[in-house]
């Protein structure tokens, strides 16, 4: 069995607002390895989406630790931690969360610039992203011209654009009907077996989660691993 790729150990989270204290996370501990699709099921407002910026570094656990690749994520400084969510780890949004000025193509070189590649480079990183996603001939088209599941195509190719290790998935089918739901699942899948690439996805759907190879369910702040029948 490979190394884990991602360690959440004992994480909790909580947030204050006014003088009530809100506890999200109460010592949620998971594993993910390389080349894993793991589902994150649960209740609305348990936490799952809290859990998925805590190990993208977008935010910072109040307990516990974060591992990758063995180590401590947040012993990093900023500029770590930085390059961490700039290209060792993709993100993967429900609402696509795309620039409507910006092509497909420009929306895609994005993570790219930011790490300071040059435009021609990061335009053909962005190219061969949506070449791979399907999206070839629609890279010039702006947002408001591709349907739903081709602007969550063009967000898959904009978190590959870096290669990065592991992607974290936030309800990505959750504004997609059924049958794109099942190609944007098939792109995950197809991606972890060409390109090795780590999923975290967070779900409602269980017919999507049966077809991850392990899975976690967040109850009351803690994840409890659950057979998935995928694997």
């Amino acid at each position: 069995m490979s190394e884990p790729l991602v360690v959440a150990e004992e994480l909790e989270k909580e947030y204050r607002t006014g003088p009530e204290v809100v506890r999200v996370l109460r010592g949620a501990s998971l594993v993910v390895r390389p080349a894993e699709i793991v589902a994150l099921v649960g209740a609305s407002g348990v936490g799952k989406s809290t859990l998925l910026h805590v190990l993208g570094a977008l935010d910072r656990p109040t307990a516990g630790r974060v591992r990758f690749r063995g180590e401590d994520l947040f012993a990093r400084g900023e500029a770590g931690l930085v390059r961490y969510r700039r290209q060792d780890v993709g993100f993967v949004f429900q609402f696509y969360n795309l620039l409507g000025e910006l092509s497909a193509l420009e929306n895609s070189m994005i993570p790219a610039l930011l790490l300071r590649k040059p435009s021609a480079q990061a335009r053909e990183l962005a190219a061969t992203a949506l070449a791979e996603v399907g999206l070839a001939d629609r890279m010039h088209r702006g947002p408001g011209e591709l349907s739903g599941g081709e602007q969550q195509r063009v967000a898959i190719a904009r978190a590959l654009v870096n290669r990065p290790a592991l992607i974290l998935a936030d309800e990505p089918t959750g504004n997609l009907d059924p049958k794109t739901s099942e190609i944007v699942y098939d792109l995950f899948a197809r991606l972890q077996a060409e390109r090795g690439v780590a999923f975290l996805v967070a779900t409602h759907n269980p017919d999507l989660a049966r077809r991850a190879d392990r899975g976690y369910r967040l109850v009351e702040g803690r994840a409890r691993e659950i057979d998935t029948g995928g694997g």
